[in-house]
């Protein structure tokens, strides 16, 4: 009888993808793949350790697989492993330890620690080179795959763990990225998420760019679209922008990293633009592309962060109207420079100007998606969802404005060409020619 796994992913779509991947590393070596609840022979937990919430909820998963199963094996793999500074094996919750550049070696790690009760491992990170070599051949969504092609991250802006959980920066192979997109697409994937930790410097340590990355990959067959993660507003130029619109397959809808609107909070936080150069940025995106979607973050109650600064911030994205704009309140994370900053600001006044800027970003939002109303634009359907009692199709423009169709057929993983009408819910357009 096959040994029960249970996988549950915590933090970005690479950690995502990785977590696929490992599952599919079970799969393979006749594990069967069991929801996370009360059950399961084995549980991984891929954890994240990008804010102290991130933190917690690793700690709170962990406990709760070792609650679910006593006799199971407990796996802690990923950033906040990388980086905890006490063993997180050593309370007795967790029996095996995979660090980053590990998670290739999931199963090989189980088979040793059934046979010996020990195996923990965890790379000097900060030491590797190696980019660790995990794919997919299919997505849980069909239509749509993250690929990751990118780790680790030179930059060290001061307020980031990121850098000292991932590593340096190390990129995969072209090769090995095209043969897994024409995988996928073989699978009946349509869409293409190109992501990593530092999506912008892809190539760097291989001699190319993220620019011909994203050219061979529009030459797959099969693909329909391609989307790019988080991008660093620096590698916006125009012919940079005017080589992605001249590849039809490419969605126009942009994630440039902002973290503040204020220039001095930029310089404290290593950030290497203006907030006046981010503008810029933007500029060329809607100059280039018919009405693009760009989105960004943005921390509020960064060390030392003014009332003025602030508001500076919130003016900022007044002017600017991004489509979403994800607000993240400052998290204190041990060894990195920002943690020693002086006047650190209380919870109390992050909670404040985080729900300010929310609110600043929720109207943002309404007003793109209200200047899309009767535009036409086409739509990739994934799901079928009951709304008030009715069935749709519900799918993505290409601006990754969420629209529905009546499930009057089967639209599942089907472009269909239409216009927004009226809303269905919030944030959610009813589709139609």
């Amino acid at each position: 009888m096959s040994r029960k796994a249970a996988l549950h992913n915590l933090g970005c779509k690479v950690n995502a993808y990785e977590t696929e991947a490992m599952r599919q590393l079970l799969e393979e070596a006749g594990y069967e793949i069991v929801p996370f609840a009360p059950g399961a022979d084995v549980y991984v937990i891929n954890t994240c350790t990008v804010t102290n919430i991130a933190d917690r909820k690793s700690r709170q998963m962990l406990h709760r697989a070792r609650k679910m199963n006593p006799q199971a094996i407990v796996v802690a793999v990923g950033c906040y492993v990388q980086t905890a500074e006490a063993p997180v094996e050593k309370d007795g919750t967790v029996d095996l330890v995979l660090g980053n550049n590990q998670k290739k070696n999931l199963v090989e790690a189980l088979r040793m620690f059934e046979e010996t009760r020990s195996g923990s491992r965890k790379t000097e990170i900060n030491h590797t080179h190696e980019y660790e070599k995990l794919s997919i051949t299919r997505t849980e969504e069909h239509t749509r795959a993250y690929i990751k092609v990118q780790d680790g991250c030179n930059q060290f802006c001061t307020y980031c763990i990121i850098p000292y959980a991932r590593g340096r920066v190390r990129s995969r192979e072209r090769e090995e990225i095209l043969r897994e997109v024409g995988t996928l697409a073989q699978n009946g994937c349509r869409e293409i998420v190109l992501t990593g930790i530092h999506l912008s410097s892809y190539g760097s340590d291989l001699g190319m760019t993220l620019l011909s990355l994203i050219q061979s990959v529009h030459e797959v067959p099969g693909i329909a679209r391609i989307r790019l993660g988080s991008l660093e507003p620096g590698i916006i130029t125009r012919e940079f922008a005017s080589a992605l619109h001249a590849l039809p397959k490419v969605c126009p809808h942009f994630h440039l990293s902002l973290q503040s609107g204020c220039t001095s909070v930029l310089k404290r936080m290593n950030r290497r633009y203006t907030a006046e150069e981010f503008a810029e940025k933007c500029a060329i995106l809607r100059d280039t592309f018919d009405h693009p979607a760009i989105t960004t973050d943005v921390i509020v109650g960064f060390p030392g962060e003014t009332k003025e600064e602030f508001e500076e911030t919130k003016a900022f994205l007044q002017k600017i109207r991004l489509y979403e704009t994800h607000i993240f309140k400052y998290s204190r994370r041990h060894g990195t420079k920002a943690a020693a900053m002086p006047d650190q600001i209380p919870e109390a006044e992050k909670a404040v100007r985080s729900n300010l800027l929310i609110e600043l970003g929720e109207q943002n939002r309404s007003l793109f998606e209200q200047e899309y109303a009767n535009r036409p634009a086409e739509a990739l359907f994934e799901e079928k969802m009951e709304i008030d009692g009715a069935e749709y199709f519900v799918g993505y423009t290409k601006e990754y404005i969420r629209v529905a169709v009546p499930a009057d057929g089967d639209y599942s993983n089907r472009i269909l060409e239409g216009k927004l009408r009226k809303p269905v819910s919030p944030h959610l357009f009813l589709f139609l020619s």
